[in-house]
């Protein structure tokens, strides 16, 4: 899914904001029984790979805390909104490979043209994976 930041203004790949928004992001998923399988911060959105981990999981339970957390905090510290309303989601289908779009998410700093490797971006993450790991199985 992607989620876009207040205005699509470069508000999440700083060091603060991405502290923030991982924190909220983990402590979220685990509370709305979500995996986050990969996430990217760029400058104005956000991309993530999540996967449910029961049957009672609910993405828009998921997504409303996580936005509402992390905005509370971030208005706090800066005065200032964080996400625009809504986001936007895919839901794979059985001929689709979580591992392509795991790829599309990691890389997706390196298509923008930011850096050259995944890694060296870093505004990314998994909860469920090392990121080398994570990059070696989706090559």
């Amino acid at each position: 899914m992607t989620l876009c930041a207040f205005e699509r203004q470069a508000l999440l790949a700083s060091p603060p904001s991405f502290e923030l928004i991982t924190k909220q992001l983990l402590q979220s998923a685990r509370g709305q029984h979500f995996a986050v399988l990969a996430y990217c911060c760029m400058p104005d959105h956000m991309h993530l790979l999540v996967d449910g981990l029961k049957e009672e999981a609910s993405l828009l339970s998921f997504i409303s805390e996580f936005k509402q957390r992390t905005a509370f905090t971030y208005k706090r510290l800066s005065g200032a909104s964080l996400w625009q309303d809504g986001f936007y989601d895919h839901v794979l289908r059985s001929d689709e490979c979580a591992s392509g779009v795991a790829r599309y998410v990691l890389e997706n700093p390196v298509r923008a043209g930011f850096v050259r490797y995944p890694l060296a971006w870093p505004y990314l993450g998994s909860e469920r994976y090392a990121l080398r790991e994570l990059l070696e199985s989706v090559r």
